[in-house]
């Protein structure tokens, strides 16, 4: 059979059109680790027509069997250069960052609406009060700034006076930060992250003894900075009344 699901053809068996979309999605995940994390985690103006492009190119050969996968791929790979040259481009020349990467629009200062740039921010009053509550925040006049940003997200900064107290500011002595981090995840051992801390297998099977002599029993146990290992244990189900 060799590369023919890779050609057009009149007709495409089972396991040719199986190759076909393995190979298709070996592809984009190749293609989207060379776009970079930037374009998944923000769509920008740029990365939004950048998939739209790509998923028609690649969608048609994977329902048209007389079309190849040929001209999909390369079309696909040109297209990633342009993008990635645009974006370097982007970093380089301020003219052309403020198209791909336009500035971010107020639309609340002092806690009073700037009507004039919600056509620019293209938001109508309801959205913008709808993004408001999902920044908990009950009343415009408590906001000092709010910007519309070109990912399409509302960025809320709260006046002084209704900010939540913080440590430093009651002048309180606190701890050092600590992040924990997944050792023991269905009775699997994370053996990276143990020989990052400078553990062995003995001691993280001595600190999880006192809930679990067996580490397959563990559904989940974490360790911090400090190498605090924390047990999760499996909830007691309630006992059954009987009638």
């Amino acid at each position: 059979m060799g590369l023919d699901f890779y050609h057009g053809q009149e007709s495409l068996t089972t396991v040719q059109w199986i190759l076909r979309g393995l190979v298709s999605f070996v592809f984009l995940l190749l293609a989207a680790k060379m776009m970079g994390q930037r374009s998944i985690s923000q769509l920008r103006f740029l990365d939004f027509i950048i998939a739209l492009v790509l998923g028609n190119i690649i969608a048609h050969p994977l329902s048209d069997e007389k079309l190849g996968l040929q001209g999909s791929i390369l079309t696909t790979l040109v297209l990633i250069v342009l993008y990635v040259a645009a974006t370097w481009l982007s970093l380089k020349w301020p003219f052309f960052k403020r198209y791909l990467d336009p500035p971010p629009v107020k639309l609340i200062q002092n806690g009073q609406i700037q009507f004039h740039n919600l056509p620019i921010a293209k938001i109508s009053i309801d959205y913008l009060f709808s993004e408001l509550r999902k920044a908990k925040v009950e009343d415009i006049q408590k906001v000092s700034l709010a910007l519309w940003e070109p990912g399409g997200t509302l960025s809320v900064f709260t006046d002084t006076p209704y900010q939540p107290l913080t440590p430093a500011d009651m002048k309180l002595e606190t701890g050092p930060f600590t992040l924990a981090r997944p050792i023991i995840v269905h009775g699997k051992i994370d053996k990276r992250l143990l020989e990052e801390i400078g553990k062995d297998q003995m001691w993280l099977k001595r600190k999880v003894s006192p809930t679990y002599t067996n580490i397959r029993d563990v559904l989940l146990a974490t360790v911090d900075e400090n190498e605090n290992v924390r047990v999760y244990s499996y909830p007691k189900p309630s006992p059954r009344r009987h009638s």
